[in-house]
């Protein structure tokens, strides 16, 4: 049991087919206690009770930094600590660069990029005080090459924003024992690409993947237990990709 005993915050993770659920769908199987966050609170708790009655879901807006805090507040009130917190709240749009308009730029910024700061804010105090704590932060391949094949630019920029702020929180939080690092998906398939790719299209992006195949949201998960396990120790600051081989440098 690598989470034995530990209380596993995952925001965003009520989507049936999505990383979240996936994650905390793995979290309990390796002992782990999960908390779903979801804007949607009866779709977080339907997702929990599935998990069995250790689990819980609570609605959380990610964007709202009194909810996050709230959200948090309440967890340690009930279980008394958080051990692991998964930033995966995300959301995207395919635009391209001149058809952003104000409102598409903040909605995707804010929900994965403020979203991840306001969520660690909210857990950092409990974490320092127990001078231990892991904190995966969910990226996105779209941050390193440039763009992605459903996440216009505003995506990759919201996502490369995320790589920056897990590794400034890992520099400022290591002396206290927490440890702060990355995902960078590739094209996984989820809800949010369900029904987008086409035969043809399908071909043609495996094409640029050595592993000749798309990616599942347990590929993903099982790079999120590595991080919040003692299996990563001694792993902060760092960049995990899970894409296949899509982008290799």
């Amino acid at each position: 049991m690598l989470l034995s005993n530990k209380l596993c915050v995952i925001t965003g993770a009520a989507s049936r087919r999505g990383i979240g659920r996936a994650t905390a769908r793995l979290f309990a199987l390796h002992g782990g206690r999960a908390i779903i966050l979801d804007l949607d609170g009866g779709q977080a708790e339907a997702a929990a009770a599935e998990l069995g009655e250790a689990h819980r879901g609570y609605a959380c807006d990610v964007t709202d930094k009194p909810s996050c805090f709230g959200a948090v507040e309440r967890i340690v009130g009930e279980f008394g600590r958080v051990d692991v917190l998964v930033n995966n709240a995300g959301i995207t749009q395919p635009l391209r660069f001149m058809d952003i308009e104000p409102g598409n730029y903040d909605a995707v910024m804010d929900v994965s990029l403020r979203g991840t700061l306001y969520m660690s804010q909210a857990v950092l105090p409990h974490m320092r005080e127990r001078r231990s704590g892991s904190i995966v932060c969910m990226s996105s391949v779209s941050a390193q090459r440039g763009g992605g094949i459903f996440g216009g630019p505003h995506y990759s920029a919201a996502k490369a924003g995320v790589l920056g702020l897990a590794k400034a929180l890992a520099r400022e939080a290591g002396p206290d024992n927490i440890r702060v690092n990355s995902i960078t998906p590739g094209l996984i398939q989820t809800d949010i690409t369900g029904g987008k790719l086409t035969d043809e299209l399908r071909t043609e992006i495996l094409k640029g993947i050595p592993l000749n195949r798309l990616g599942d949201a347990e590929d993903v998960a099982r790079a999120c237990l590595f991080l919040a396990s003692d299996l990563s120790s001694y792993v902060t600051g760092a960049t995990i990709d899970v894409n296949g081989g899509m982008l290799i440098h």
